[in-house]
């Protein structure tokens, strides 16, 4: 059999995309059948979201995740024993340097062509790109005593603002309560003070919309406590905007508005969230700085990566315990008067110098139970972590998830757990208190389908909700719109200022059911629901899409089998995301395998800083 039937068949059994096969068939014939298996598979990798296929997972073992063994076997009998490297290199739609090909071979790495190309822009912007700015170091140590209170330990928020204050791009990683958002406000008001007379264009952002907006709240609260004169507070920025509305994205198309032809119009940028940042989108980022533009990233190393391609953050911030290189070292120690040692070595000294890792939480204490298991389940210590639900804790729960009772204590929890935003419409309360009651609680999954997964979960919930009463959904052949059914956007709409991630919930009014969200600038604004992009239902909605928001109580529900998308970082991911309390539906089996089984992001990016 051909090696093109052979992947047909794979598409046919779900274990590729059609959109890699039909890649694979154009760059090569069944005359070059390593070159079209080769070609599919780092297709269907890049929409797993790995930004290349080593050459070591070219073989049956690895193929299809081990999935479909016969199938693996017939694909690498055509290709026979020949070498990958020459194999590939042979072919015209290959290359191993600067020529414009569809695939580049990379040493023992194949990627696409657009992968290799941002791959290279991000490594060379936090490499060759991040210079030292010139500073008056006596002026910075005296605003820096003026904004941080002298501790006895080292205080690494004052530490991470004198690397962002000295160096063009800087990354400050923290786990939830480590004070990105006070840092991050301190550095901002450092750099207006620096400033002296001359303005500052600053401009906040963030992946999605719920993360800007909740950017926008956390940070004008920790400005607004700031020692700073009323013409200091007017340079400081009032809002944030997601990145597709920084770029400029065009509807409908990919093009943006700013690029390396076009520059942003900013002297200083902040990004949130920075763990939800694709590589695609890091090169875009980059691409439209201008010259002396500088970029402060800010995020969660440890949280899950992105849905598309990479783990920029991870990959960047794998050198953050390598420590300073030693001028660095001693430029820290001198303006903050805390005694920093350097690191071994100096590879990747221009990324490592421009690092700073928060590493004390002033939200979750020992008193803590979602402190305490968050901690527990980013050091894959699964003992500890069952351990927590079994202490004193009032903030966490387990409940397992073996028998339909269960399922439906899970639902019970559910209604309650929405029953206050749905009684404020009931009272036709404004919708800014709406939304913000909805937010107090959320159910998230791991997965999309199934009883488990967003679909089903959704639909069960409606239902529940309807038998208390407590919604009326009209008959589903009519509509899926009724008073307070609450979505998330799926689809970026920057005609309507909507974003992937934005969430809206339909009210009743005098003109009819208008849909209403909060805007990262703090107000709300109401849309026709026929006008909307694409959306879903958000009773339950999955981990990944929770990123960039918080919740008084959140409930995470794990399937009751182990499925590889279960991940130490999901978990992680979704106990950050409970502020006062954290609901678990798990079977312990399925809970500690997660545990123990990080996600992999296959990439070249920590081996380039080398």
């Amino acid at each position: 059999m051909k090696m093109s039937e052979l992947l047909q068949q794979a598409v046919d059994l779900k274990l590729l995309r059609p959109l890699d096969a039909q890649f694979a068939m154009m760059l090569a014939n069944d005359d070059e059948p390593g070159v079209m298996l080769a070609a599919a598979l780092v297709s269907h990798d890049a929409g797993e979201g790995h930004v290349c296929l080593p050459l070591s997972r070219l073989s049956p073992e690895h193929c299809f995740a081990g999935r479909q063994p016969e199938l693996a076997g017939q694909l690498f009998a055509i290709v026979g024993g020949a070498e990958w490297g020459p194999t590939l290199l042979a072919s015209a739609a290959v290359s191993d340097d600067d020529e414009p090909t569809p695939l580049k071979l990379i040493g023992e790495r194949l990627y696409l062509n657009r992968m290799w190309g941002n791959e290279q822009a991000v490594a060379k912007f936090f490499g060759a790109h991040n210079r030292a700015m010139t500073v008056d170091e006596q002026q910075l140590k005296d605003v820096l005593s003026g904004l941080f209170e002298t501790t006895a330990d080292t205080d690494w928020q004052k530490v991470a603002a004198a690397v962002a204050l000295t160096r063009r791009i800087s990354v400050i990683s923290g786990g939830p309560g480590t004070g990105k958002t006070t840092t991050v406000a301190k550095l901002l008001a450092a750099l207006v003070q620096l400033s002296g007379d001359t303005p500052l264009r600053i401009q906040l952002s963030a992946p999605t919309g719920k993360a800007a907006a909740r950017l926008t709240e956390s940070l004008g609260a920790a400005l607004r406590r700031l020692p700073l004169t009323d013409k200091q507070k007017e340079a400081l920025p009032d809002d944030a905007c997601t990145l597709h509305r920084l770029l400029g994205a065009q509807p409908n198309s990919q093009r943006l508005r700013y690029h390396a032809g076009n520059p942003l119009h900013l002297d200083v940028l902040v990004v949130d969230e920075a763990s939800m940042v694709d590589l695609p989108m890091m090169a875009k980022v980059i691409e439209a700085l201008p010259e002396h533009g500088r970029v402060i990233f800010l995020g969660d190393r440890d949280q899950l990566a992105s849905v598309e391609a990479g783990a920029v953050l991870g990959d960047i911030c794998h050198y953050v315990s390598s420590g300073y290189s030693a001028a660095r070292a001693q430029e820290l120690s001198s303006i903050t008067g805390y005694s920093l040692p350097p690191g071994e070595g100096e590879h990747a000294s221009a990324l490592r110098d421009a690092l700073c890792l928060l590493q004390k939480s002033y939200r979750f204490d020992s008193q803590s139970g979602i402190g305490q298991l968050a901690f527990a389940v980013n050091a894959s210590d699964a003992r500890r972590a069952q351990e927590t639900f079994t202490l004193d804790y009032t903030d966490i729960s387990k409940r397992p998830l073996r028998e339909s009772e269960d399922y439906a204590l899970m639902m019970a929890d559910a209604v309650e757990g929405y029953r206050a935003y749905l009684e404020l419409i009931r009272q036709q309360a404004a919708p800014e208190q709406i939304l913000l009651a909805f937010g107090q609680y959320q159910l998230l999954c791991a997965l999309r389908e199934g009883p488990f997964g967003v679909s089903g979960l959704n639909e069960r919930i409606e239902q529940a909700l309807i038998q208390k009463r407590l919604i009326a959904r009209p008959a589903p052949a009519l509509s899926r719109w009724y008073n307070g059914r609450p979505i998330m956007i799926s689809r970026n709409d920057s005609t309507l200022g909507l974003f992937n991630g934005d969430i809206g919930i339909a009210l009743e009014s005098e003109g009819g059911l208008r849909v209403w969200f909060a805007m990262p600038d703090g107000t709300v604004k109401s849309v026709q629901p026929s006008r909307l992009p694409g959306h879903d239902t958000a009773y339950a909605m999955t981990v990944h899409k929770s990123q960039g928001s918080e919740f008084d109580h959140a409930a995470l529900v794990l399937p009751n089998q182990f499925t590889p998308v279960v991940t130490r970082e999901l978990v992680y991911t979704a106990i950050t995301r409970a502020r006062s309390r954290l609901s678990l539906y798990a079977d312990d089996r399925v809970f500690e395998k997660a545990i123990k089984t990080r996600t992999e992001r296959r990439s070249g990016l920590i081996d380039i800083f080398k």
